[in-house]
């Protein structure tokens, strides 16, 4: 068995790749190591009862924490949980998010980010996907979410035109915010969606692309 602590259940998807990258942002930090296990849709893997266990919801992601919870560790699922948990667990000097006390307002911010695009981005542009891919042809489907899609990418352009990051003073400070919506984002190609008309958020994305852990946790699983 591994001595690592995090094991990660993932694929690769915007939910799973948010949570890699955040671990490969806390293992450039802090030396945090840890385990991802690929979990096969075509085989229905993630409904089986063992990942139901781990995952009631039988998605991905998960991450198990062997550090605490006893024998079987502690569970976490849905990704935006996973992040703050990992923040709270794992990075105590707050280089990814904010001091809820001492810092309220930017801390506050942070959270009105991860819920927007937790309820909104990832919902509608999943949605958007679904019918765009879909063998029958629902033309009100398809128009349906990729306009909410693209109403959501105006929200977060007005946000981002005057700022390098979506949360924290003046220009912003990278932050769980950041983490948590830029995978959705930049797969905009997925729902034929460019991002000329989004300057400030065309631009916020290859600023996120450029960073090593971004790179890195793309790439997980192998």
């Amino acid at each position: 068995m591994s001595s690592n602590s995090i094991k990660l259940y993932t694929a690769s998807t915007p939910n799973g790749r948010k949570v890699s990258i955040f671990l490969e942002e806390l293992k450039s930090a802090y030396g945090l190591n840890y385990d991802a296990q690929r979990l096969d849709f075509s085989r229905a893997e993630q409904k089986e009862p063992w990942f139901i266990k781990i995952n009631p919801n039988g998605r991905i992601p998960a991450i198990v924490d062997h550090s605490r919870g006893g024998p079987d560790g502690f569970s976490v699922f849905e990704s935006a949980a996973i992040l703050l948990y990992l923040a709270q667990q794992k990075d105590k000097e707050y280089r990814f998010w904010f001091k809820p006390d001492e810092q309220p307002e930017d801390y506050s911010e942070m959270l009105q980010w991860i819920f927007f695009a937790h309820g909104g981005v990832g919902p509608m542009q999943g949605q958007a996907g679904h019918f765009l891919r879909l063998s029958e042809d629902i033309p009100y489907g398809k128009k349906r979410y990729t306009d909410e899609t693209k109403r959501l990418y105006n929200v977060l352009e007005l946000r981002l035109k005057e700022r390098d990051y979506l949360a924290g003073p003046g220009r912003g400070v990278y932050s769980l915010a950041d983490i948590n919506v830029y995978p959705w984002i930049a797969m905009h190609d997925y729902v034929n969606i460019a991002l000329d008309e989004w300057p400030g958020l065309k631009a916020w994305v290859e600023r996120m692309a450029d960073k090593p852990a971004v790179k890195a946790g793309w790439q997980v699983p192998a």
